[in-house]
């Protein structure tokens, strides 16, 4: 892949746990989007709590997935953010990786600098910004700071503070099936029901082109849509459960892509072209009239015959030995009235 194409990059919000020692599918997507074996990344550590090991790691895998040169940056507080020293490396990546670790120490170190605001214009230029765990959520506008857990959506069950902003209109959370957190995104979108909830999955990465969300990895990607909600939130008490009715719900396996605009499901899967869908249905349809043929007819006349004689005779000693009146040998077996044998012929005898 080259270098930077010109416009907005990609944006990968990961759910965190990305696979790091098999696959690898969500980093090395990210390589790819910042440009392969050309690929010139910063990781910027901020969040996490772990020490230099954290760039340790980082540096070896995305070296490993082909990226060209791999650096380190971390600003531990709002003096280094508008530092030029740790600014410099972002003038000329091609992308920005944040880790995991504390999403408000993150966004209370890098939102409102120099350091944030030249992430953002690497983004405008073209590079691929991502990040995992708490790195996924400073990416939207409004930021997930903390929450508790649970499926049902309670008043206060979560707060918001001010991100990046390189995802607008969505509110990101992480970890999202494994850790249950149904409940505090869902609780955020009836109180704001125009931003999207978005749920991202462990080893999954939400990944953002322009306004059309694609799913990589693993897991899946969730999505609240609250804009015909009906809620209680205005009125609801301290820790009340939520009313959330009309709530239209998305969840996205690897491959989907979603119209965050018009908020619906544009493709799963790879579409192969039309004259190979067309072919692909012709021999559906032929497939299905052989089954109806096949569930019809049973199968070949020699086994056909071969039932009736053993049917003949297991009848004949059940008759003579119960001596009560059976059905005689010669009565048809209608196709279907043994499904299990039909499907699955006796396979001591040959078949023509």
């Amino acid at each position: 892949m080259s270098e930077l194409q010109g416009g907005p990059g990609a944006l990968f919000a990961i759910g965190g746990a990305e696979d790091k020692l098999k696959k690898r599918t969500v980093l090395q997507e990210f390589v790819e989007a910042a440009g392969g074996s050309k690929a010139r990344i910063v990781v910027v550590p901020t969040a996490s709590a772990l020490g230099p090991d954290v760039i340790d790691v980082y540096r070896a895998l995305f070296a490993a997935l082909g990226a060209e040169s791999v650096v380190g940056v971390r600003p531990e507080n709002r003096e280094d953010a508008d530092d030029p020293a740790f600014i410099s490396p972002l003038n000329d990546a091609t992308g920005v990786f944040m880790t995991g670790g504390n999403q408000l120490k993150l966004a209370g170190v890098v939102t409102g600098t120099a350091f944030g605001r030249a992430v953002t214009a690497a983004h405008a230029r073209g590079a691929a910004v991502g990040g995992t765990s708490a790195g996924a959520s400073i990416l939207a506008e409004h930021m997930i700071a903390f929450g508790r857990s649970g499926a049902t959506p309670r008043q206060r069950m979560s707060q918001l503070a001010s991100g990046l902003g390189l995802v607008q209109g969505a509110i990101v959370d992480q970890h999202f099936a494994q850790r249950n957190r149904y409940g505090r995104l869902l609780s955020l979108v009836a109180q704001s029901p125009g931003l999207l909830g978005i749920g991202v999955d462990e080893d999954t990465a939400a990944v953002f082109r322009g306004s059309h969300l694609e799913v990589v990895g693993r897991g899946a990607v969730t999505i609240f849509d609250g804009s015909r909600i009906r809620s209680n939130g205005h009125y609801a008490g301290r820790s009340e459960p939520l009313l959330a009715s009309g709530v239209v719900l998305h969840v996205l396996p690897a491959t989907a892509t979603f119209d965050l605009q018009d908020r619906v499901l544009l493709s799963f899967g790879k579409q192969p072209p039309a004259a190979e869908l067309a072919e692909m249905e012709a021999a559906e349809a032929d497939l299905r009239k052989l089954a109806k043929e096949i569930a019809a007819e049973g199968v070949s006349p020699k086994y056909y015959a071969d039932r009736k004689k053993r049917a003949g005779r297991r009848t004949s000693k059940k008759s003579a030995a119960a001596g009560e009146s059976r059905p005689e040998a010669t009565e048809p077996i209608t196709a279907g009235a043994d499904a299990e044998n039909t499907l699955l012929p006796d396979r001591t005898q040959p078949e023509v």
